[in-house]
C-alpha cells in the first residue's frame, strides 16, 4: 500500500520551486549509513514503496531500514485526451519533495559493502542523483 497522509489541511496544492539544499535531515542520525540525495526533486510514493521492498529483501532481517521521507504533497493530474480548462485536476498522487542533502534511508547494523550493494540497487529506482553516506565519528 502506497504511503499517504491521514489528513491534510488543503486537498491540492502549488508546485513550487525546490530552492537551496537541505538544513534539516540532511546527516545520518538512525542508522550506520545513509542515501543522501544530489539533485532536488519529487519522489512519488510508489517509488518510496518500491525502494522499501528492495532494500529489505537484500538486508533479509539482519539490518534494519529506516526511511527519512514521507510523501505529503498531493500532485494532480487531468484525464488524458482532455480539453483545457474547467479548473485543476483532481489529486492523483503523493510525493515527497527532496533538496539536494536529503538523507533518504538509513542501514543499521551491516557492514559497509553490504549497505554499498543494497542502496545501489535502490537508486536505480529513484528519479534523483544519490551517493552513500555515513554517520559522522563522534555524533
Amino acid at each position: 500500500m502506497a504511503l499517504m497522509p491521514k489528513r491534510v489541511k488543503h486537498r491540492k496544492s502549488q508546485r513550487k520551486r525546490i530552492k537551496g539544499n537541505a538544513t534539516r535531515g540532511n546527516t545520518v542520525v538512525l542508522g550506520d549509513w545513509g542515501l543522501q540525495s544530489l539533485d532536488g526533486g519529487y519522489i512519488k510514493a510508489n517509488v518510496i514503496e518500491a525502494c522499501r521492498i528492495a532494500a529489505t529483501q537484500y538486508v533479509r532481517g539482519e539490518g534494519k531500514l529506516y526511511i527519512r521521507i514521507f510523501p505529503d504533497k498531493p500532485c494532480t493530474s487531468r484525464p488524458l485526451e482532455t480539453r483545457m480548462g474547467k479548473g485543476k485536476g483532481e489529486p492523483d498522487h503523493w510525493v515527497a519533495v527532496v533538496r539536494p542533502g536529503t538523507v533518504m534511508f538509513e542501514l543499521a547494523g551491516v557492514s559497509q559493502d553490504a549497505a554499498k550493494d543494497c542502496f545501489n540497487r535502490v537508486a536505480h529506482k529513484l528519479p534523483v542523483r544519490v551517493r552513500l553516506v555515513g554517520r559522522r565519528p563522534g555524533t
